[in-house]
């Protein structure tokens, strides 16, 4: 015991020590990063900020070894102990800075690569296997039978996690085909509609309009019939259908509304100007009424509410100025009465 006291005694001072340049330091470069503009020096800081604990600790264990006297089979034990503990740190480490590194380097570059729980998941599980694969290797034992009992159990487990493993893949391929991105607008076959939130490893999540959320299974969602609107282009075609009485004249209601809305595109949030509104004649004559359509551009889905709500109040009261009536339905009944035979 007494052997094994001093080394304490000194690993414990020099992790203490280490422990208190680590936060001089750790105060210094936060000093630092916050007079930059790049945020990748506050990601480094970030990432690195619990592992350096292990670090500190790792190496005070180291120092008091190295400045004792103890027997060798203490020393080669703890020594393994030091290396795991690095090696683990590590792997914590660079499995964080990756992650963040690229979530905030696809956000920066605005490229076509999602940044999904899904794909933030593959980094961070990529670097944790090899440094589990790296601590087995110091540990001493061997990698390729272990790999030959998971080839052998994976099989099972295989055929146990079908559905899990069926949505995993799945939300690989939708990743991968790029048909469904974070942030698109889509409408599902069902009729629901609203904001891709996140593509996890088993689930979809879309945020509806009033704010709640559809979980969908990932195999679900790659088999069924969805429609995104931000593909090809978030910008989309309006139709606006309006009617009139057969009193009209119809070049006079079409100039109106292409006139108005022309007017709208500087003032209504979300009418683009190009391409030029327009009119036509389309479906035509109604029951009561001669039908038109008017063609917009929207720059989103979500955008087409306020321009709807803002066009048919312009147009509604420039009709009222004009004279023009929009008429209620109307049917004309013909009643035909027959005369009684009389004797």
């Amino acid at each position: 015991m007494e052997k094994l006291f001093m080394p304490a005694v000194l690993a414990l001072a020099a992790a203490a020590g280490l422990l208190v340049v680590r936060f001089i330091a750790f105060r210094v470069l936060h000093a630092w990063a916050a007079k930059t503009e790049t945020q990748v020096d506050d990601i480094i800081i970030e990432s690195l900020r619990t592992p350096s604990v292990f670090w500190s600790v790792a190496l005070g264990i180291y120092i008091g070894v190295a400045l004792s006297e103890l027997p060798e089979r203490y020393i080669f034990t703890i020594t393994r102990l030091i290396y795991i503990i690095v090696i683990l740190s590590v792997t914590v480490a660079t499995a964080n800075l990756s992650g963040r590194i690229f979530k905030s380097y696809i956000r920066q570059t605005n490229l076509p690569l999602p940044t999904t729980g899904l794909a933030y998941g593959l980094v961070k599980g990529i670097i944790f296997i090899v440094g589990f694969l790296i601590i087995l290797s110091v540990l001493g034992i061997s990698i390729a039978p272990l790999l030959t009992a998971l080839g052998v159990g994976g099989l099972a487990v295989a055929l146990a996690l079908q559905d899990t493993l069926a949505n995993l893949f799945a939300g690989i391929h939708i990743l991968v085909e790029k048909s469904i991105r974070v942030g698109d607008f889509i409408r599902l076959e069902t009729g629901q509609e609203g904001y891709v939130q996140d593509i996890t490893w088993r689930t979809t999540r879309v945020r509806m309009l009033p704010n709640n959320m559809v979980v969908i299974p990932n195999s679900k969602l790659a088999q069924s019939v969805v429609t995104n609107y931000y593909l090809p282009e978030k910008r989309m075609s309006l139709p606006i259908l309006i009617s009139v009485s057969y009193s009209s004249d119809p070049d006079r209601v079409e100039r109106i509304l292409v006139e108005e809305a022309k007017k709208g595109t500087g003032d209504i949030s979300g009418l683009l100007a190009d391409p030029e509104p327009f009119v036509r004649f389309i479906p035509g004559f109604g029951a009561s009424s001669l039908d038109f359509t008017l063609i917009c551009q929207v720059k989103e889905f979500t955008d087409q509410y306020l321009v709807q709500h803002e066009l048919r109040k312009r147009i509604f009261r420039r009709f009222k100025e004009e004279g023009i009536e929009i008429p209620f339905p109307q049917r004309t009944v013909h009643l035909r009465r027959e005369q009684e035979d009389t004797p």
